[in-house]
């Protein structure tokens, strides 16, 4: 992943951690003081929250122990690899887009971010500058043009 996905994964672990977690807690308890918890729906669903957030902490531990923490701004070269921001232009549309290979959970296709595992990411994976790659997607086969390859 890169440095910049480690950090918003951090960030988010430490809400959990530090906010949600005890807010959950003191719900669980505020409603428990209501009395009978088997019809008590405010207990239920903070329980069931409380779970959703213990699962969350579980998965954002086991991401980042196993993270391997790429820093894009040293990396360099011709051919897009891991963690290089592409431009292309759709060659039936002459539509441009850039794109900026990322680790599966960083992926945001909105902000520019698409999984290095994606159909278009693995196409260009190894090409340069001026090389078509093309790409089977649900609306038929699409040709793109590789325009620029960055390291930022």
């Amino acid at each position: 992943m890169t440095g910049e996905g480690y950090k918003v994964l951090d960030e988010e672990l430490k809400r959990l951690k530090s906010i949600e977690r005890p807010s959950v807690i003191a719900a669980i308890s505020e409603a428990r003081s209501h009395g009978d918890l088997s019809e008590n729906a405010e207990y239920h669903a903070a329980k069931e929250r409380q779970g959703w957030i213990e699962g969350r902490i579980a998965e954002i531990e086991d991401k980042i122990s196993r993270a391997q923490v790429i820093d894009v701004s040293k990396l360099s070269g011709k051919q897009v690899k891991f963690g290089a921001t592409v431009s292309v232009v759709d060659e039936d549309t002459n539509e441009k887009a850039r794109y900026q290979l990322v680790g599966e959970h960083e992926a945001d296709v909105k902000l520019g971010k698409i999984s290095v595992a994606s159909p278009l990411a693995r196409a260009m994976i190894g090409k340069e500058v001026k090389d078509v790659v093309e790409v089977n997607t649900p609306g038929g086969v699409k040709a793109y043009e590789i325009l620029k390859v960055e390291w930022r």
